[in-house]
């Protein structure tokens, strides 16, 4: 038996409970007969209560859970052990907080099942109580670094979820970017949909994109003559897949570093030495720096920090945006 947790976007706003699960299970080849059979036998829940009617509606915001039998999972290897240390900024009995390195990637693959987040995970939840297991809430690319935030139980990774959309959660990233950004602060509300060219990449849509909001704010600028440079804080309202990097490109301020949708804009900064620390930044200047959120259990404010790392800060140094 495995739980699955998922939450209801605006695509599943007012959509029967057995369509809805059976488009999030895509991946399981679950029929529509099977996912009601799970349903009318008390293994589907919405926001903590049980639902054993599979027209239950759905609305945006939902947290989903489902307990699958393991004869409907897909066969997969276990997921190694990694003993590498992991940098632990907050933990308790309910959940944890790592900050990841850039180049980490935070779930096995096929193409990488060991050498991740969870590998490590894995190994350091060894001696957590019996009935806990590491679950990520949230995920960063592969090239940001930052606070990752991992639940012990389904039961608090549900709750987190909740937790992390509500009005008062905040989370806040840093990152470096070209282009003059004016004004000083503000709001993107760019829908995203995935790129149907390449399905790697998202892009801005307004007929069918989901909505995406990120809010900006300029902290430091640099004239970095004829590319320009800023830092700025970014806060998600909604939590897309590439938002931020895809946001402010769109807005005419790519990313240093960004190797999806960024520019090679250090071509046309005049000072020589900046050009090449910004040719020799070798990811997106992106850091996971800040989340804020009611304690999914106490309700007590948790706030955690990941320092900025190393290359970052070597970057903002040698840009004079610090």
């Amino acid at each position: 038996m495995a739980i699955r947790t998922l939450l209801g976007d605006r695509g599943d706003a007012g959509k029967r409970l057995d369509l809805v699960l059976r488009r999030h299970l895509a991946d399981l080849e679950a029929t529509r007969t099977r996912v009601q059979t799970w349903i009318d036998g008390g293994a589907a829940s919405i926001n903590g209560r049980a639902v054993r009617r599979v027209a239950t509606r759905v609305a945006a915001g939902d947290v989903l859970t489902i307990d699958i039998p393991d004869a409907a999972l897909p066969q997969r290897r276990p997921i190694e052990e990694d003993p590498t240390a992991l940098d632990i900024l907050f933990e308790d009995h309910h959940l944890v907080a790592v900050d990841k390195p850039a180049g980490m990637v935070v779930h096995p693959t096929h193409a990488q099942p060991a050498g991740t987040l969870l590998n490590r995970l894995m190994w350091y939840s060894r001696r957590w109580p019996q009935g806990t297991r590491p679950s990520l809430v949230g995920r960063l690319d592969k090239l940001t670094s930052g606070v990752v935030l991992v639940a012990k139980t389904a039961s608090a990774h549900a709750a987190l979820q909740r937790r992390l959309t509500a009005n008062d959660a905040q989370k806040d990233y840093l990152t470096v970017v070209y282009g003059r950004v004016q004004p000083r602060s503000g709001t993107i509300d760019l829908p995203l949909r995935r790129d149907p060219d390449d399905r790697r990449r998202v892009i801005t849509s307004s007929s069918n994109g989901a909505v995406s909001v990120t809010q900006f704010e300029r902290l430091a600028e640099v004239a970095a003559p004829k590319a320009g440079l800023a830092l700025l804080r970014c806060r998600l309202l909604t939590g897309r897949t590439h938002q931020i990097r895809a946001h402010l490109a769109a807005r005419g301020w790519p990313i240093v570093g960004d190797p999806t949708y960024g520019e090679a804009r250090w071509m046309r900064v005049v000072d020589v030495d900046l050009a090449e620390a910004l040719r020799a930044f070798s990811r997106q200047a992106l850091h996971a720096w800040r989340l804020s959120f009611r304690h999914p259990i106490t309700s007590a404010r948790v706030e955690v920090e990941a320092p900025i790392p190393h290359d970052m800060g070597a970057l903002l140094d040698a840009t004079d945006l610090r």
